[in-house]
């Protein structure tokens, strides 16, 4: 037995770390997470990464980040270790039974006091899950002269209320990825019990408004990435062709960073062989789906210079088990420490995508158009797949076509793209007479 397997665990996984340290995840949670994604719930690793990026995004807030720390944890644990299946299966009625546990968890979960999520074990030489961290804790009422044993929990209506406002900002941010188009807890919130005595519906299209690139600020960034190649190509090639990818296929950064059970390869690009035309082939997608991406001749074009770069041959052959992206510097942690051609992972796809972002915010700043900065500091990653289904569908792209490219369920949902700006509406609207015959 190893030394790490000799330490006693909490009954529940702590997922998360200190708003210092998602970066770099612990071991355990590395291998409570692959051992979920591999027996139990296969896209588990995928919601994970979604779910450190959102977390990330709270760092500044020192007491919401705990808050969202705690209820992911919570909520994860009961979706993939109770129910045993994924997220994007929460409904409604599920939703309801979530807040139903959580209002008499099993005993085993409720602690008496805080306790730290994760402790050094001066023995091992590791940081490592705390024994005594439990998701829960009771709280004796005030003026009660009880032992704290005796108590039992107990959820208040308040807390529930912030349980459903949490996750419901976290399903925000999942349909804003298109990891799901449902917002269970948000229906919760809006009827029945835990409605909550105030709220306001904003119209959907405000409420769900989808962000994108304009023409100006696309071509800045993708000026921005080409200079960059230029300049170092040894980095930036592949930065470059990550970009071009994003935007030409469509695919969602999942679909193209590896983890575990997914490792994408080079010959996803494959040759249809009655057409002779070249896709990008995404083994599984959204929901479990497959599909083939139709591949533009500039992609095509990307993709033989990239491959140059990399000393490949032009095209990549039948079963080419090339990573699809590889890492500069060996891996410093996980399953593929140490190991320099490995695949990026979804953190790392992000991290370079974002740090092109900056220098095109940065470029607008210099050239003084000071609201285009703005805009593009707020656009997230995802955000290159909206633009490329939007400028595709607004040059003429059939929205059928599209429709396949981007994996969407129905037609509905590509139709939402077909959206004009609050701005343009507004200047169409600037000239209307009140009294036309006037």
């Amino acid at each position: 037995m190893s030394l790490r397997q000799s330490v006693p665990l909490p009954p529940v996984m702590p997922l998360f770390g200190a708003a210092d340290e998602l970066d770099d995840p612990n071991p355990y949670i590395n291998d409570h997470i692959a051992h979920i994604t591999v027996n139990t719930v296969d896209d588990a690793g995928e919601l994970y990464e979604h779910a450190l990026a959102w977390l990330s995004e709270q760092k500044d807030q020192y007491n919401n980040f705990k808050a969202y720390r705690a209820e992911v944890n919570t909520f994860l644990h009961w979706c993939w270790c109770v129910q045993g299946m994924p997220v994007t299966k929460v409904n409604r009625a599920y939703m309801r039974e979530y807040i139903e546990w959580c209002e008499n968890p099993p005993e085993e979960l409720v602690g008496t006091y805080n306790a730290s999520q994760f402790i050094m074990n001066k023995g091992i030489g590791e940081v490592v899950p705390n024994f005594k961290w439990r998701l829960f804790r009771k709280q004796k009422p005030k003026g009660s002269d009880l032992d704290i044993n005796e108590v039992k929990y107990k959820l208040s209506a308040v807390a529930a209320h912030q349980k459903l406002s949490i996750l419901s900002i976290f399903f925000q941010y999942l349909n804003g990825e298109e990891y799901c188009e449902a917002n269970p807890a948000a229906v919760v919130l809006k009827f029945g019990k835990y409605k909550a005595k105030s709220q306001s519906t904003a119209s959907g299209e405000d409420d769900d408004e989808m962000k994108f690139f304009s023409d100006l600020q696309w071509s800045y960034l993708i000026d921005q990435a080409d200079e960059m190649a230029e300049a170092e190509p040894e980095v930036h090639e592949r930065t470059l062709f990550l970009v071009k990818l994003l935007y030409g296929t469509y695919c969602r950064i999942s679909e193209i960073g590896a983890r575990p059970g997914y490792a994408p390869v080079m010959s996803q690009f494959r040759r249809d062989k009655k057409t002779g035309h070249l896709g990008f082939f995404i083994p599984k997608s959204k929901g479990g789906k497959r599909r083939t991406v139709a591949v533009s001749d500039e992609l095509k074009e990307a993709l033989i210079r990239y491959r140059r770069f990399r000393k490949l041959s032009d095209m990549p052959a039948p079963n080419e088990d090339h990573p699809l992206f590889v890492r500069h510097k060996a891996a410093s942690h996980g399953r593929e420490a140490g190991t320099i051609n490995a695949n990026l992972g979804i953190r790392q796809i992000r991290e370079i995508i974002q740090d092109v972002m900056n220098r095109t915010a940065e470029r607008f700043e210099n050239d003084g158009l000071h609201e285009d900065a703005a805009e593009v500091k707020v656009l997230t990653v995802h955000s290159i797949r909206h633009t490329g289904i939007s400028h595709d569908i607004a040059n003429g792209r059939p929205l059928q076509h599209v429709q396949a490219d981007a994996g969407h369920e129905s037609i509905d949902v590509t139709s939402r793209y077909l959206h004009t700006t609050r701005a343009e509406r507004h200047y169409s609207a600037k000239t209307k007479r009140l009294n036309p015959l006037d």
